[in-house]
């Protein structure tokens, strides 16, 4: 999976993410501190609450696979993940840049961004 070796509750996450529609809702939340924000390009989530409201509908709306072309640990507890989706969500493919923040070994943030393949992952 890329350049770095990833703490457990990223990878956690994006093992749950190539299996979105299948992936407990529980499973999603114990990755994530009490009071954490998703960002998911234009879409604000904070607290287990909306990242649950987040998790069952959004991100499991349509069928995808999920690809983690690269990785990289940017300092401190920050983390940035590239992933690639194809599905049957309208354009089909999408690239991402998965930004993760950490406290406590859990993520105190993530912003999901669209990204291009040749943008570098930490843009």
């Amino acid at each position: 999976m890329g350049t770095t070796q990833l703490p457990d509750a990223i990878s956690h996450y994006l093992t749950l993410v190539s299996s979105a529609v299948a992936a407990d809702p529980a499973d999603v939340l114990a990755c994530f501190t009490d009071d954490a924000d998703v960002i998911d390009i234009d879409d604000t989530r904070h607290g287990h609450a909306e990242i649950r409201d987040w998790w069952t509908g959004p991100v499991t709306a349509f069928h995808y696979s999920v690809e983690v072309p690269s990785a990289h640990a940017l300092g401190g507890d920050r983390y940035v993940a590239r992933t690639r989706l194809s599905g049957d969500f309208p354009g089909g493919t999408v690239e991402l840049a998965n930004r993760f923040t950490l406290r406590d070994g859990l993520i105190a943030r993530l912003e999901i961004a669209a990204t291009s393949s040749e943008s570098s992952a930490d843009a």
